[in-house]
């Protein structure tokens, strides 16, 4: 476990970082560029939702990265409250508007698939109505953010509000298990293979979602080296004030 925590140190985690990102986005230009073209232009369509059902290439990685990435902001709002790493809590203050994009992306394509399936744009079903809570605390958080000008202080509240914003990142996954009413359809990867979309669907998905994860990974990692130095940039002004 010592070995893990070096990583907060901000110059460990920005040199490691400079190694892997090249990688890492080179992976997520690949696997999204691949998967999609994949999905889009070599998949049939469905017999009930024609080429409608092509939009899961988009809808179903962007709202799972919606949903992993409030997670993720979590885990290291916690390692802030327990262990004071600032690396982590600038972790969590990166992956926040990245993950606000993803529940963007996730509405829309949800709303353009929904319309020829539901006969509407919108419905205030369960999953929708959490998700759009949840994004409502991305807006909230980053705002939080930009608030307060004590870096320390920020951390701490925006800490809170990721604990409690929680709550609609568990409910915008299982919503649709908890209720068994609303227009949502269940998840379309289970354990259960039963409950699985068809394989010529399903290869190309998982292709999407890697590369989902990786330009998620990617970008946090961008920004987190961003907002080291921004901090140090702060930090180094102030101290040129009080001399």
């Amino acid at each position: 476990m010592a070995s893990v925590w070096e990583y907060a140190n901000p110059k460990k985690f920005i040199e490691t970082t400079d190694r892997i990102l090249p990688w890492v986005a080179g992976l997520a230009v690949v696997t999204l560029v691949g998967g999609l073209i994949w999905g889009f232009f070599f998949t049939p369509a469905d017999y009930r939702q024609g080429s409608t059902v092509k939009i899961i290439y988009l809808h179903v990685p962007s709202a799972l990265m919606a949903i992993n990435a409030w997670l993720m902001m979590l885990v290291a709002s916690l390692i802030w409250i327990v262990r004071r790493h600032h690396v982590s809590a600038l972790a969590a203050r990166a992956a926040a508007p990245v993950g606000a994009v993803m529940t963007v992306i996730a509405l829309v394509t949800g709303a353009i698939w929904g319309q020829p399936m539901w006969g509407t744009w919108w419905a205030w079903d369960p999953r929708l109505t959490s998700f759009l809570i949840l994004f409502l605390f991305y807006l909230g958080y980053i705002a939080l953010w930009q608030a307060i000008e004590n870096d320390d202080t920020a951390a701490d509240l925006t800490s809170v509000l990721c604990l409690v914003g929680s709550v609609f990142a568990v409910l915008s996954r299982y919503a649709v298990n908890f209720w068994n009413q609303g227009l949502h359809q269940g998840a379309s990867l289970s354990m259960d293979k039963e409950q699985n979309v068809a394989d010529v669907f399903w290869y190309p998905l998982i292709v999407c979602m890697a590369g989902f994860v990786l330009l998620f990974v990617a970008l946090v990692f961008l920004r987190t080296q961003t907002e080291i130095r921004a901090r140090r940039m702060r930090a180094l002004l102030a101290r040129e004030r009080l001399s």
